[in-house]
């Protein structure tokens, strides 16, 4: 595959360095048969590349006016990744770089990408960012952001939520698809968000991207409705404050990460370590709430540390076990 891209950019190369090209000679040049030749034509003109076949005795190429430009050489995935980080440039200094820089790019990608990372209109908040955040697929925000900017009606199911629970006729339940006027696209913390409005609940909402399952279909337009805050970082921001809280520690629960991943704020992290456990690192005002907090998940669970969480954690189990017999544990 690095082999025949690396070809496919040489001859990108040679077909803008002059008007045109016998098929034998680009063969020559780049050491392959002419059938191979005509297969990686082919395969530029798949990308969008206006490459024209020309008469002559032995039959050549010329790449039409326009594409005299540097190659680019991304398939789907890659142009939206690239959108992506040149999007969410932070960086003090970079801002106005990146976009110039995604400005150059998008004018040389066909139209049926253009297409794409048109729709990927995102905004940046600044945040705390876990050590490992789980992954967003490119295809999910496309077609997030294409709602986004069209302004229709997205229906999603979300992993997680607390959306109303159906019961099919043969007896099956599930719960229903979330209703939303999807607003904009965010990025807090290294995570992404999308804020829409829940037609359901009447109310603003932030929905993590990562575990949204968009369904098929268009939905119907609406008139986009004014956040309640003067922009939608301030929104973001205010949504997700909150102090830095003194204790953070971390378990490892007998439970699998998509549970307890629907259970826990946008402050904690979860990892799945294996089937049926998972890792959970999380925040509280001192050691012995975040020792109770844990508890919570009705599971076994093993402390990492640090010792403080450790030392809260016997104490817990101390005063839990004298309860039990009916007396009251004196721990210090």
């Amino acid at each position: 595959m690095l082999e025949t891209s690396g070809r496919l950019l040489r001859l990108l190369s040679l077909l803008q360095a002059r008007r045109d090209w016998p098929g034998t000679a680009l063969a020559e040049r780049l050491d392959v048969s002419p059938r191979t030749v005509r297969r990686d034509v082919d395969r530029l003109r798949e990308l969008g590349y206006p490459v024209r076949a020309t008469k002559g005795p032995d039959g050549g190429y010329r790449l039409d006016a326009g594409a005299d430009v540097p190659p680019l050489l991304f398939d789907d995935e890659q142009a939206v990744a690239v959108t992506i980080a040149l999007r969410t440039a932070t960086l003090p200094g970079v801002e106005e770089a990146a976009a110039r820089a995604l400005a150059t790019i998008r004018q040389v990608m066909p139209a049926r990408l253009r297409t794409r990372v048109d729709a990927l209109e995102v905004t940046a908040v600044p945040g705390r960012r876990e050590q490992s955040l789980p992954a967003v697929r490119p295809d999910v925000l496309v077609e997030v952001g294409t709602a986004v900017r069209e302004r229709r009606v997205l229906r999603f199911d979300y992993e997680g939520g607390s959306g109303e629970v159906l019961r099919a006729p043969a007896g099956q339940e599930f719960r229903a698809p979330r209703r939303v006027e999807p607003h904009h696209l965010v990025t807090w913390g290294g995570r992404w968000y999308l804020v829409a409005w829940d037609l359901d609940r009447e109310d603003w909402r932030t929905f993590r991207a990562d575990r949204m399952a968009p369904r098929t279909g268009v939905g119907a337009r609406f008139e986009r409705r004014d956040l309640p805050a003067p922009d939608v970082a301030t929104f973001v921001a205010e949504r997700f404050a909150r102090p830095e809280l003194p204790a953070r520690g971390t378990v490892e629960l007998e439970r699998d990460a998509s549970e307890v991943a629907g259970w826990v704020g946008a402050g904690a992290l979860v990892e799945a370590v294996g089937e049926g456990r998972s890792r959970l690192t999380a925040s509280s005002w001192s050691w012995g709430g975040l020792a109770a907090w844990f508890g919570i998940f009705d599971a076994p669970f093993t402390v990492v540390g640090p010792d403080e969480l450790r030392a809260a954690v016997a104490q817990l189990a101390a005063r839990a076990g004298a309860a039990a017999a009916g007396r009251t544990a004196r721990t210090t």
